[in-house]
């Protein structure tokens, strides 16, 4: 017999989305209700500059836990403290926005318990993906692809799905050493779970829609180029040369 998830946590950082965010987190939290478990969503406002921490009082539901950042800190930083303060035996994230349809989250569960997983992972190239975005964030994510593959050696083909599945153990060990805040951010956990000997990572189908999403100007397309690179630096001098990871 399966063994069947306790209480799952959901953490969704959200930023700048007053204008959504109320009808996004009631629509992931309709969804996980209808798994019949024990759930929180752990909403984390990267940044008082809007309404959205007030937009997210007004919803009625018990299971839904507001962590607000005063100042914008990233992604990293967020996802991060919604983890760490998480009480579910699988504890995920998922981006706020709703690109990635949190329907998926049904299906990454049973493929955690079906494969004794460590980390189940969301991936654009999964064969029953079904995906829609611009030409540039093909581009960039083909390249940064390829790069932490051969830095890393990865075996899994997709790293940057805003939308990944953990054992608590694994969650708690992983997040508890993370220090990019933005950018490189899901390569840095999936290089410190190598670190640690979580391997067992398996990719799981998404629907994903970005046709709702501008493409990147070109400046910034390069800019944040730029910036993947850095990050991606830090952390393979902090796990090849500093060993820091190997710390607790």
């Amino acid at each position: 017999m399966k063994k069947r998830t306790k209480k799952l946590s959901i953490v969704v950082p959200t930023y700048r989305q007053e204008k959504t965010i109320e009808t996004d987190i009631k629509s992931i939290a309709g969804v996980i209700a209808k798994l019949n478990i024990d759930y929180e969503i752990i909403v984390v406002v990267d940044g008082v500059v809007d309404n959205s921490h007030l937009k997210l009082k007004k919803i009625n539901n018990k299971e839904i836990k507001i962590i607000i950042f005063d100042e914008n800190q990233g992604k990293g930083k967020a996802v991060c403290e919604g983890v760490l303060s998480a009480s579910g035996d699988v504890i995920g994230f998922i981006d706020g926005g709703m690109d990635i349809n949190p329907k998926e989250i049904e299906q990454m569960l049973e493929i955690m318990i079906s494969n004794n997983a460590d980390i189940v992972i969301g991936s654009k190239l999964h064969p029953d993906s079904k995906v829609s975005y611009p030409l540039s964030r093909r581009i960039l994510s083909w390249g940064y692809r390829t790069l932490t593959h051969m830095l890393f050696g990865f075996n899994v083909k997709d790293t940057q799905v805003g939308l990944k599945l953990f054992k608590r153990k694994v969650a708690r060990d992983v997040f508890s050493r993370i220090l990019v805040k933005r950018f490189a951010f899901d390569v840095e956990v999936l290089a410190v779970a190598y670190k640690l000997g979580y391997t067992r990572i398996v990719e799981a189908p998404i629907i994903l829609d970005f046709t709702g999403v501008s493409s990147i100007t070109s400046k910034s397309f390069w800019r944040v180029i730029g910036w993947m690179l850095w990050d991606t630096a830090a952390v393979y001098y902090r796990l090849r040369i500093l060993h820091y990871y190997d710390k607790k």
